[in-house]
């Protein structure tokens, strides 16, 4: 019988895993608050996977040795059902594979494993894109895009939150315009280690940092309470919520929307993997929830 969602966890945090797109439904910490958007209708979702692209391209279309191809922006893996590979009472793998529908959008073979795992008050997530084929390079981008409730306690304004980064971050940040990354470099509004939230950051859409010095930032209200999200594989940290909501976004990627202007063959686009064939790439990032979370 096909199981739609798995449930696991600690004595100090439970988690949610559907096999629709292998989405994060649910983190939730031992007082039982949910620290993930439950994906209401002003943006339905919780935490998709992006692949085999992030962002938009250019009229959403890939162009593939002269062919057409439409990929939808972040791509399909979100829609897709996943396969369990295991269930068990600390977490679960799933994987999606090309198939026939797959390959009239994307034509490339590709292997997409994920396994989630808990460790006392922290989620751990996994990834492993694997091209079976036996010739031909797999040329893709994967992300993540977990969507944590924005404020994390109800008597904390959202504006009195901090990201705080574990290291300085004075680069310039990149921005979208209309789904396409701008050639522009802006000023970065993180001051030395710290990025003072609020909702006017995002009125233009994702703040994009192209090279984190950081691999770890925590969420945070200001007597330090919150959540530590950190990272490895990736490349760079994306940073979105949609005005008028509660939550935000914290995304490790690798790779980025098409270029603004950018017209060429897919696999040469800024920001992909090239995966060899009967190689794989892998990647994680985790979330702890900090003290003062839990009781």
């Amino acid at each position: 019988m096909d199981v739609t969602d798995h449930a696991f966890g600690t004595d100090r945090i439970t988690v949610r895993v559907a096999a629709a797109g292998a989405e994060l439904h649910s983190l939730r910490d031992a007082a039982g608050r949910e620290h993930v958007w439950p994906g209401l209708p002003a943006w339905p979702r919780h935490a998709p996977v992006l692949f085999p692209i992030v962002g938009r391209l250019a009229d959403d279309t890939a162009w593939i040795d002269g062919k057409p191809y439409h990929l939808t922006q972040h791509g399909f893996a979100r829609d897709r059902m996943f396969n369990w590979v295991e269930r068990t009472g600390a977490g679960c793998t799933l994987v999606l594979t090309d198939d026939e529908d797959s390959r009239h959008i994307f034509p490339f073979r590709f292997s997409l494993t994920i396994t989630y795992r808990v460790d006392g008050n922290v989620l751990h997530v996994g990834y492993t894109l694997h091209n079976p084929d036996d010739h031909v390079v797999l040329h893709a981008s994967l992300g993540t895009h977990p969507a944590f409730a924005w404020p994390l306690r109800p008597d904390v304004a959202k504006e009195d939150h901090i990201l705080e980064f574990a290291h300085p971050e004075p680069a310039p940040v990149r921005r979208l315009a209309k789904g396409l990354l701008l050639p522009d470099l802006f000023p970065s509004p993180i001051e030395g280690r710290e990025l003072p939230l609020s909702e006017d950051l995002f009125a233009a859409d994702a703040l994009i940092l192209d090279h984190p010095a950081s691999r770890q930032v925590t969420f945070r209200t200001p007597d330090g309470q919150g959540l530590t999200m950190a990272w490895h594989g990736f490349r760079q940290l994306g940073l979105w919520m949609k005005p008028g909501t509660d939550f935000l976004c914290i995304e490790p990627w690798y790779g980025f929307a098409s270029p603004v202007g950018f017209s060429g063959d897919f696999v040469t686009k800024p920001g992909l993997l090239h995966i060899a064939p009967g190689q794989s790439w892998t990647a994680a990032w985790s979330v702890r929830l900090e003290p003062g979370l839990n009781p």
